[in-house]
């Protein structure tokens, strides 16, 4: 099972410079040997404010308890604080991997259907959103969907050149009128095993 982990780090007032630069230094070993048992697939770095340590992880375990003594064994916890939010397949999920280019961008979405909306109006808006799904991912646009826990909500793993080009790919979706986004831009971690090679 596949889940997303957004990790906030806090360090302790008056902790040296040294055991910072010590306790990274391992975190970053310690998330190699983790992507190398395959439980680490990927990790960003949100927009962040002045001062804070956030990462945004893709991890895979068994189970939730596998998953807890995954999170525990990275020396970061000490300080850290995690909120997971478990992922269940999309149907249509193109199951890419990363490359170097473009932005990645991570998405949220909610699906709402209008009252009174015909049940072959909504099979056929579905349809139409899963071939322009697919279309955008052989254009390498749309790297990974998953559904999210509560009814019609969906996270996305896109790719675009910027901003502008992010919102205009997910205005291009059939569903787009019955859809609320939030869109989070993500930069490279330098542990994130899918670039940390690049």
């Amino acid at each position: 099972m596949e889940y997303l982990v957004d990790m906030t780090t806090r360090v302790p007032d008056g902790t040296s410079e040294e055991a910072i630069d010590d306790i990274r230094a391992r975190e970053d070993a310690h998330s190699r040997e983790l992507a190398s048992q395959g439980h680490l697939l990927r990790l960003w770095r949100p927009p962040l404010q002045p001062g804070e340590w956030r990462s945004l992880g893709l991890f895979t375990a068994d189970d939730g308890d596998e998953l807890e003594r995954v999170l525990a064994s990275m020396p970061l916890r000490v300080w850290r604080t995690d909120e997971v939010t478990p992922l269940s397949r999309h149907p249509n999920d193109p199951g890419l991997e990363a490359s170097p280019g473009a932005t990645e961008f991570l998405t949220t979405f909610a699906v709402t259907i209008p009252e009174g909306t015909s049940a072959q109006t909504v099979e056929d808006t579905k349809a139409r959103e899963a071939e322009r799904v697919y279309e955008l991912a052989r254009q390498g646009h749309v790297l990974r969907l998953w559904a999210l826990p509560g009814e019609g909500r969906s996270l996305g793993l896109w790719r675009a050149h910027d901003a502008a080009e992010m919102q205009t790919i997910l205005k291009s979706l059939p569903l787009d009128a019955w859809m609320t986004v939030q869109t989070s831009p993500l930069t490279r971690h330098p542990s994130d095993p899918a670039t940390a090679k690049t």
